[in-house]
């Protein structure tokens, strides 16, 4: 099972990613994390991300789908996983598609979390302040300011993603503003027909 979570900042995509993982037993890829692994194992990409890294400038595209493309070689990525936070752009998508295409691999649903994004607003405000109330830290995207230019960001860059792939026919959606459990219970009737395929 090979699929991507698609939602805004807030929408619940890593409370229910790490479901998704207990229940299916497929790996989450952060691109993040994949990155860091990399530069610390010294793979030939990672070393191309590293120098470009320390010199302040961008990971390009094709060094985050290169990094993709050997982590999904790993034993526990042969039978499937989920993308979260990747790709954030259509020029993204059709990279990976590429990529995936040529492994004689394919992605089996993308999931959209549909969300009211005022109510997002109010939802990491609240647990901005409750986190607060309990004398930890509160993360800084986190703050309501924050929270909305990051808002901004993903309508701009990443929401076009949900045409994209509603136009290939992979699109599903949940409702992101149900409680965790109901989205959890959406999620699982949604993906179980998934299960065995890409296995």
């Amino acid at each position: 099972m090979r699929i991507i979570l698609l939602g805004p900042p807030g929408a619940g995509k890593g409370t229910q990613s790490a479901r998704i993982v207990e229940r299916f037993g497929i790996p989450q890829l952060s691109t993040g994390d994949m990155l860091r692994a990399a530069v610390a194992a010294g793979t030939p990409v990672g070393l191309k991300a590293k120098a470009l890294m320390e010199s302040g400038a961008l990971v390009s595209d094709e060094i985050v789908i290169g990094i993709v493309a050997d982590r999904i070689e790993e034993a526990d990525a042969r039978s499937g996983f989920i993308l979260d936070g990747f790709p954030r752009t259509v020029a993204q998508a059709v990279a990976l598609e590429t990529m995936l295409s040529q492994k004689g691999l394919r992605l089996d649903a993308v999931v959209e979390f549909k969300v009211d994004e005022d109510a997002l607003v109010g939802r990491i405000a609240k647990r901005a302040a409750e986190t607060a109330a309990r004398g930890e830290p509160v993360r800084k995207d986190d703050t309501p300011e924050v929270f909305k230019t990051r808002l901004e960001a993903y309508r701009a860059q990443t929401a076009p993603l949900s045409a994209h792939y509603a136009g290939t026919g992979l699109l599903r959606q949940v409702d992101g503003m149900a409680p965790i459990d109901e989205v959890t219970k959406q999620l699982e009737t949604l993906l179980a027909p998934f299960q065995t395929v890409s296995a």
